[in-house]
């Protein structure tokens, strides 16, 4: 996956984070993802979908993250992962989508978004519902870990 393709993504993830919730994630090192099982404890998944690509995006959390990010956000900490962590995952999930698919259009790239889906556990496993090569990026704070994960049935 190209870097132009990548980038939009990365930056949509962490000036969410960054302006919502004072949370400044630092990247690390990309690589390929060969298995279904997540990085963390909750994860927001979303579908895009366009005239020449089709491909998913999702974001892991632990479980100290999510539960600061909410804190940060909302000014309230649940004792662990709820219904109200899993929504505001699936809300900066579509943010992040968002952000990236406004970047990408100015490129070219057009394609729209389902509504994110979010899955919570330990172990849990993210289906990517497109073949092609899984790209994992994590990310650290000073509240936890992240992981970002890109999967396109072609080259962008």
């Amino acid at each position: 996956m190209k870097a132009e393709f990548i980038n939009p993504f990365i930056g949509a993830l962490r000036n969410v984070l960054s302006t919502m919730a004072q949370t400044e994630l630092t990247p690390g090192k990309p690589s390929k993802k060969k298995d279904s099982t997540a990085r963390g404890d909750v994860s927001g998944l979303i579908g895009m979908v366009g005239p020449n690509l089709k491909g998913s995006m999702s974001i892991t959390f632990e479980e100290s993250l999510a539960l600061e990010i909410m804190q940060r956000m909302l000014g309230e900490r649940p004792d662990s992962i709820d219904e109200e962590v899993s929504d505001m995952v699936g809300e900066i999930t579509n943010m992040v989508a968002g952000g990236a698919k406004n970047t990408l259009g100015d490129m070219g790239h057009e394609f729209g978004m389902a509504t994110p889906v979010v899955v919570t556990g330990k172990d849990h496993t993210i289906n990517h519902q497109v073949e092609g090569p899984r790209l994992i990026m994590p990310f650290k704070s000073d509240a936890g870990n992240a992981s970002l994960e890109l999967c396109f049935d072609q080259e962008p």
